[in-house]
């Protein structure tokens, strides 16, 4: 047991990371917290391989999940041990435990992650790697990351996901790109194969998998550039679109910062939305629209772009806002000039928010422009050409000019 437990602020909580090779991959200190503990929590098959250590209650997790962890909790100030894969701290049960248990009273002897032991059974330099996260998450999460030379790890749900991944790849234009499947890492049944993602033919294969990507992609290949301003193409729209020069401008414009939550009200195709959280994991959005088609179409977009977790609710503003979640940022494009909802959004707004409106009507551009004289902020008027055949010759064809108003809630 750690020395640590009967220190002055008492650690009745150990987490033990575990591998595949069970106990014989445990320190000292790890054995001793097992053996000790008079309760030890964890999934089945962390339990079975520590089962000869295990001299309390065996604790299986219960279904579903409880990740408020009441049943740990119940048991504060007793001797409560804790088993994780790997690294309980690297997309662990770990972080669970942390939001309701003081690091105070919390002793942890994590063990090597399945990133860290795929990367040196493949030889790669962990920190020049995408490590990404797909087990009990949508598998699109892995389309930002698909770009000509990457290296990917990506922990899986199960024993489809490598198929599944492989056509995702083949679809979108890197169907030559090489996978590796790492089974049961650490452990008596490891085994790790190799093939080419338009060619996947891997059967039978371990539920406990971690999934190494060398991509390659075609010309045609669809590839999400880094920086903001999508070809708008990407987007599937009906004309309703803040075009990409545009949406790059007012992407500036938004600024996001770590961990804050858009409403993009009047959604249309959803491209700023979908670009908003592209910027960072952490980011949240809400789109608003009221037209049941372009909806729907956002919601494909969000999936298409890597953001499945973009929140699309469907009505009109302003009485959709309701009951929404306080925004750090708006967007108006759309639909701004209804009755009401630059009133809703303002007061919706928190202290230090930030809104951005964009209107290419004259109407909504009159609203701009009084808001401005109320409330202060910045105009700014933004116009784009494009060259465009005129006759045997070539001239520019403007794009509707577009203002913008930008401003901060006191």
């Amino acid at each position: 047991m750690p020395a640590e437990f009967n220190a002055p602020t008492q650690k009745w909580l150990t987490v033990v990371g575990i591998g595949e090779d069970g106990v014989a991959g445990l320190g000292d200190d790890a054995k001793r917290a097992i053996s000790a503990a008079s309760h030890v929590f964890g999934g089945k098959r962390h339990l079975a391989l520590a089962a000869e250590l295990i001299r309390g209650q065996s604790r299986p997790w219960p279904m579903p999940f409880d990740s408020e962890m009441g049943d740990v909790i119940g048991l504060r100030g007793e001797n409560v041990c804790v088993l994780a894969s790997g690294d309980p701290f690297l997309h662990g049960v770990g972080v669970t435990l942390a939001r309701a248990v003081a690091l105070a009273e919390m002793h942890v002897l994590p063990a090597p992650s399945a990133f860290s032991l795929a990367a040196s059974r493949l030889g790669w330099a962990l920190q020049d790697v995408e490590t990404i996260s797909l087990h009990g998450h949508a598998i699109d999460l892995i389309r930002p990351h698909l770009h000509q030379g990457a290296r990917i790890v990506a922990l899986t749900s199960d024993g489809d996901a490598p198929t599944k991944i492989a056509a995702l790849l083949a679809d979108s234009g890197f169907g030559l790109s090489r996978l590796t499947v790492l089974e049961a890492l650490g452990g008596e049944n490891e085994r790790i194969r190799t093939t080419v993602a338009a060619s996947f033919d891997l059967e039978n294969i371990n539920p406990l998998n971690v999934l190494a990507l060398e991509l390659e992609s075609t010309p045609q290949a669809r590839i999400l550039p880094l920086a903001s301003g999508l070809p708008d193409d990407l987007f599937e729209h009906d004309g309703q679109i803040t075009k990409r020069e545009i949406r790059a401008v007012t992407l500036s414009a938004l600024a996001p910062r770590r961990g804050e939550l858009l409403w993009d009200i009047g959604g249309g195709s959803g491209s700023i939305s979908i670009e908003w959280l592209l910027c960072h994991s952490s980011l949240r959005a809400i789109a608003i629209e009221h037209n049941a088609d372009r909806a729907d179409r956002i919601a494909r977009n969000a999936t298409n772009c890597g953001v499945p977790g973009l929140k699309v609710v469907r009505g009109a503003a302003p009485e959709a806002l309701a009951d929404l979640p306080t925004p750090d940022v708006i967007f108006i494009g759309g639909g701004g000039s209804e009755d009401g909802v630059f009133d809703a959004a303002i007061s919706a707004l928190r202290p230090g928010g930030r809104l951005v409106a964009n209107a290419v009507t004259l109407e909504m551009e009159a609203l701009l422009l009084a808001r401005h004289a109320s409330h202060g902020g910045d105009l700014l008027r933004l116009q784009i050409s494009r060259a465009a055949p005129v006759g045997s010759m070539t001239g520019w064809r403007p794009a509707m000019p577009v203002t913008q108003w930008s401003w901060v809630k006191p």
